[in-house]
């Protein structure tokens, strides 16, 4: 596994410069713009990224303000509370994507959220209390508690949300094999393992995000 500034160096020169390399990549939210997200807001983007995992993003997309208006605003203690029978009926309304189990992980997710929600105070205390040293512990975590929440889905939501994360796209994995750091997707303990002593060492030799990191990675492929 090289150092990150080595990764890096060719990457800055393929964007003409620091600068240029800068302009092209995103960065995650200051803790307190993340800790200040409402809680129906972590739900709808949780709900979307799960609707969005194998389907069109646009048509979601286009849909999304609809299905929230569904839902109540995705309000927490609304769809906590839907029984399946609620569920199946708010499923059949006109504008509703139709899918049963990510429907129901709408009413799954609620409830996990609400318990985190009441555990520190609310949601944005939550996840802006993320950090690299907990990284793989918090997406186990997120995968374990949630429903539909592992993976990449996950990591989508999270960046979304300004929260600082990888994200596994294929290049970004492609990278990783290259370093040596895994040879498929995370998947295993000693995957998994790897990839937090890997992330951990390449902030500390370049002092960036997560979200630079995985951009970084991911554009040293092409």
């Amino acid at each position: 596994m090289r150092n990150f500034l080595e990764i890096e160096a060719p990457v800055i020169d393929r964007f003409g410069g620091e600068d240029g390399l800068e302009a092209k990549l995103t960065k995650p939210k200051a803790p307190e713009r993340v800790q200040s997200i409402s809680n129906s807001q972590w739900l709808s983007a949780a709900s979307r990224a799960v609707f969005q995992a194998g389907f069109s993003w646009k048509v979601v997309e286009k849909k999304w303000s609809g299905i929230e208006k569904i839902f109540y605003g995705f309000d927490l203690s609304f769809c906590r509370y839907l029984s399946e029978e609620a569920l199946d009926d708010l499923m059949r309304q006109e504008g509703m994507i139709k899918h049963w189990t990510k429907t129901r992980s709408i009413q799954r997710n609620a409830d996990f959220f609400w318990y985190l929600s009441n555990e520190y105070g609310n949601l944005g205390n939550y996840f802006s209390g993320w950090n690299t040293s907990n990284y793989v512990e918090n997406l186990k975590y997120l995968r374990k508690g949630g429903d539909r929440l592992g993976g990449k889905t996950a990591q989508v939501f999270l960046r979304r949300m300004g929260v600082d994360t990888l994200i596994f796209a294929s290049d970004t994995i492609r990278a990783l094999v290259r370093e040596g750091v895994v040879d498929k997707s995370p998947s295993s303990k000693k995957d998994w393992a790897a990839l937090q002593n890997a992330i951990e060492t390449w902030q500390a030799q370049s002092n960036r995000s997560l979200n630079e990191i995985s951009q970084i990675l991911s554009l040293s492929v092409g």
